[in-house]
């Protein structure tokens, strides 16, 4: 039998029939149960398995359990239990009678350490619902860039067409970069490749330069497609329009506040000469409008001679995700 137990590889725990304080009391524990717990089995034969509990595990369960084994019935189920060294593990149970003429004669508990599957299922739970809340924000999103770029009256179909085209594309390369990173957030420097550097042609005249700074799902749609805007409009109007025109995109924690402040510019070089525009764009609106909402963040456009320059300031709290 303890061959057999040894092949299964399950943590295997053999106690005594009585349900009585202080049983039932463990006869035999296999070298599957020492790996998982960490004691070893002079520490635990003897004992309770009550040493296995503390303050996490879950008082319903053990309700259930006592009641099924006061029937003489198999019991499974899952909870919190510690090991020797106090860390915590979500322990799954198959918990069966050994009956001999008619009475239980000993307990098997077949133990396996489900936390590894327990924390992938909590965050494929979160990537769900926060999937769920994307999407729905997604088609709100779709319909204001819809309704605002095809109110743009001074181009022409084609172009209003190859416009909104372009935007779903944006904010498609963003929920791509999300999805991948299980919806937690996106790295700042990954997004700026995206929706700038990976697109092709004007690749080596987009300098960067910052620290690495993981955004929140939320902070990423926004800065997404306000960079997406200041691209198109640097091809349209701005440095790269030309071919001698340079973008400086640079960001940077600043720490010298009681808040640390997440700040990014990007500043047009050598292009043609800027005039601020007499009505202001949707772009500019998107730019401005999709930054400050919901991020608390400050927004400047300035339309200098030497380029468009776009400064943004936001607290490092309203955009950064949390670390896991």
């Amino acid at each position: 039998m303890r061959s057999a137990v040894r092949a299964i590889g399950e943590a295997i725990v053999i106690t005594g029939p009585e349900l009585d304080p202080p049983g039932p009391l463990i006869e035999y524990v296999d070298p599957g149960f020492e790996r998982m717990t960490g004691y070893a089995a002079h520490d635990v034969v003897g004992q309770s398995p009550r040493i296995l509990q503390g303050s996490l595990t879950d008082r319903d369960v053990l309700a259930r359990l006592r009641s099924a084994l006061r029937a003489g019935k198999s019991f499974q189920g899952e909870a919190v239990n510690y090991r020797k060294d106090g860390s915590t593990y979500t322990v799954e149970w198959l918990i069966t009678p050994v009956v001999e003429d008619g009475r239980v004669v000993h307990w098997v508990a077949a133990q396996r350490d489900v936390t590894e599957r327990k924390r992938a299922e909590e965050r494929q739970k979160r990537m769900v619902d926060e999937l769920n809340h994307r999407v729905n924000n997604s088609l709100a999103a779709v319909q204001s860039v819809a309704a605002q770029t095809f109110q743009d009256d001074r181009r022409s179909v084609a172009e209003v067409r190859d416009a909104f085209r372009s935007r779903l594309l944006a904010l498609s390369r963003v929920h791509v970069l999300l999805a991948q990173e299980y919806w937690e957030g996106a790295p700042l420097r990954a997004l700026v490749e995206r929706q700038l550097i990976q697109r092709g042609g004007t690749a080596e005249r987009i300098n960067l330069a910052g620290p690495e700074v993981r955004l929140r799902p939320g902070a990423a749609v926004a800065f997404g497609m306000a960079l997406h805007e200041l691209r198109m409009n640097a091809l349209r109007h701005g440095a790269l329009s030309g071919p001698g025109g340079r973008v400086q995109l640079h960001w940077s924690i600043n720490r010298n506040s009681e808040l640390e402040r997440l700040q990014l510019s990007w500043a047009e070089e050598d292009g043609p000469p800027v005039l601020r525009p007499t009505r202001r764009g949707f772009g500019s609106r998107l730019i401005e409008r999709g930054l400050t909402h919901g991020l608390r963040a400050g927004v400047r456009l300035l339309f200098e001679p030497s380029g468009l320059r776009c400064e943004v300031d936001a607290p490092l709290e309203a955009v950064a995700a949390v670390t896991r």
